[in-house]
């Protein structure tokens, strides 16, 4: 039996895309993974997509890039943490399509080593020719897209035609129509394989990647309990953000679908911090690569992969469970973090 997913949401045929090479990424059993957490545990491989290292930001990008290929952009915008996927896909994606990036690198990590401010996404962000500004201001995110629009002036000064890519609270969250399709996409797969997963666990950050999911999978009549892992805020916190971006998606998808119990986040595994390792991180990012030969990020997903496993730990995801681990990208990141690595694996022995 064949899916078409993108059949599945016929809202999203209402906004325009740009052609970013999206293709459908596989879904990975990692059995030993799976076997030493006690669960049935599969991968949705956003990792493997083809533009620029690939991960989540590409199926947000289309969706975004798609309003800036439309209206005739020659610049796009974006602003984010010096180590952000988005801004370096973002740079990747704008010269894809024949047009340039300015990018907004915000301080939100107390890291000051030469290594995390200049190579993973910094160093290809360079290599693609991206136009870098500072902000230092890294929580302040309505004073990160004002200044972000105010580049945009400068620019439109000067002849150019700017698309700001706007993350913000306050913007409506276009990039999680990505997603939606994604939880989609996903749910095909898993009727193809004969199988459901119990539990889907996924980053939660600036809100779009989960939010989306989470629509998207209650749009196609998906129940599954998605499971949010903090990486950027606390649970209080986030719970609020995810509930209002799913009520806008939901909207844009001409769905009524989420309930407020469909919202779950979990904060156990965030400290000390956004980019900040801990040894929960750590361990994440050792079994997956020895178990399974698959790189997690010390970002987002060894994160997240920490969460799950805190999930199984504290009994509720149960064992002998089917999960389904949403690996959401980030690799660059992993030669920004190389010092905590190596320190983390001295540590282990």
């Amino acid at each position: 039996m064949s899916f078409d997913s993108l059949s599945m949401l016929p809202a999203l045929k209402g906004y325009p895309t740009a052609d970013l090479d999206l293709c459908q990424t596989s879904m990975d059993l990692l059995p030993r993974l799976g076997a030493r957490l006690g669960i049935e545990l599969y991968a949705k491989r956003d990792d493997t997509l083809p533009l620029a290292m690939g991960g989540n930001k590409v199926r947000q990008l289309e969706y975004y890039l798609g309003l800036a290929v439309r209206d005739g952009a020659d610049t796009v915008l974006i602003t984010g943490a010096i180590q952000s996927n988005f801004v370096r896909l973002c740079a990747a994606a704008a010269r894809k399509l024949g047009m340039k990036a300015v990018v907004q690198l915000e301080d939100r990590v107390p890291k000051d080593d030469a290594i995390y401010k200049n190579s993973g996404n910094v160093l290809l962000t360079h290599l693609f020719g991206a136009e870098i500004h500072y902000f230092p201001e890294g929580e302040n995110e309505a004073a990160a897209d004002a200044n972000l629009d105010r580049l945009a002036d400068d620019l439109r000064a000067k002849g150019r035609r700017p698309y700001v890519v706007h993350l913000g609270i306050e913007h409506a969250p276009l990039g999680g129509l990505g997603y939606a399709h994604c939880a989609a996409e996903c749910y095909a797969q898993f009727q193809e394989m004969g199988v459901m997963p119990d539990h889907v666990v996924i980053p939660s950050g600036s809100g779009l990647t989960h939010a989306g999911f989470l629509a998207g999978a209650r749009a196609v009549g998906w129940n599954v309990p998605v499971h949010g892992i903090c990486v950027r805020r606390d649970a209080a916190t986030q719970h609020a953000r995810i509930a209002r971006r799913a009520a806008e998606i939901d909207a844009m998808l001409d769905s009524n679908g989420v309930k407020p119990n469909d919202i779950m986040v979990y904060d156990t595994v965030l400290a000390p911090g956004y980019g900040q390792m801990n040894d929960q991180v750590m361990a994440a990012l050792t079994y997956a690569a020895q178990d399974e030969a698959m790189l997690l990020d010390p970002v987002y997903t060894g994160r997240t992969m920490a969460g799950l496993i805190a999930l199984v730990n504290g009994g509720v995801i149960k064992s002998g469970k089917r999960v389904a681990f949403i690996h959401t990208g980030g690799l660059p990141s992993i030669f920004a973090y190389q010092t905590d690595i190596f320190d983390g694996l001295k540590q282990a022995g």
